[in-house]
């Protein structure tokens, strides 16, 4: 699903090149569950963006399902992106001006679906998460904890075939990070492709490869290791 080719990120300073990631060349597999980890600074994250197309600014070669990722231009990026991915972000990005269940649906907005079968989506997923209560509250009458169950929620919605998360867990309690790994396995099981970033070993033990990250470089070049089975 995944194929990644020298894949390099970097930014420019006054002394010249800083880089983020450097020769990044890497496969995954269709309804492979990956765990990205190394230490902060890594460049974790920011593979992370390239994978979401949020990051356009980046060199090398990146396919999707076999389509060209880099040739294609940033709107072509972004409908790509609406169809096909679900993210779960570090710091959450619900839109502060929507309720939960309206942050809920915009991702459902964007594949067409009816609006009574919306409906009935959101509240499926408001009842699964055990948020129901919170459903006409706004982000910021919401906990950390509680942003963060609607941001998986909102990622997982509209069943992507792609969800990529960034320290999923990283504001839950340890019973809800367990129910989030616990989904997110079940996702999986279910054909959904995922790739997460987190420092949990924990949760790493959920995927079924783990990729290293030191100072932008795949550690010992480990990537292409074969996965659990």
């Amino acid at each position: 699903m995944i194929d990644l080719r020298n894949i390099e990120k970097a930014y420019r300073t006054k002394a010249g090149f800083s880089y983020v990631l450097r020769q990044i060349s890497l496969e995954i597999g269709e309804g492979e569950f990956v765990t990205i980890m190394g230490p902060s600074g890594a460049g974790k994250s920011t593979l992370l963006g390239i994978l979401g197309m949020y990051d356009q600014n980046w060199e090398g070669e990146f396919y999707l399902s076999e389509t060209p990722v880099h040739k294609l231009a940033q709107k072509e990026r972004s409908k790509l992106n609406k169809s096909f991915v679900g993210f779960v972000f570090q710091q959450f990005h619900l839109l502060d001006d929507l309720t939960v269940a309206e942050n809920l649906d915009i991702p459902l907005s964007y594949r067409n679906i009816p609006k009574s079968e919306r409906q009935a989506m959101v509240a499926d997923v408001l009842d699964r998460f055990n948020i129901v209560a919170k459903k006409d509250l706004f982000p910021s009458q919401l906990s950390g904890g509680q942003q963060q169950l609607v941001a998986v929620a909102r990622a997982i919605i509209a069943k992507p075939k792609l969800l990529l998360a960034d320290e999923p867990t990283g504001n839950l309690h340890s019973d809800q990070g367990r129910e989030i790994m616990d989904l997110f396995k079940k996702l999986n099981q279910e054909g959904t492709t995922i790739v997460q970033v987190t420092h949990s070993e924990e949760n790493a033990a959920s995927g079924k490869r783990v990729i290293r990250l030191r100072d932008g470089w795949l550690e010992n070049g480990n990537a292409n290791i074969k996965p659990k089975t």
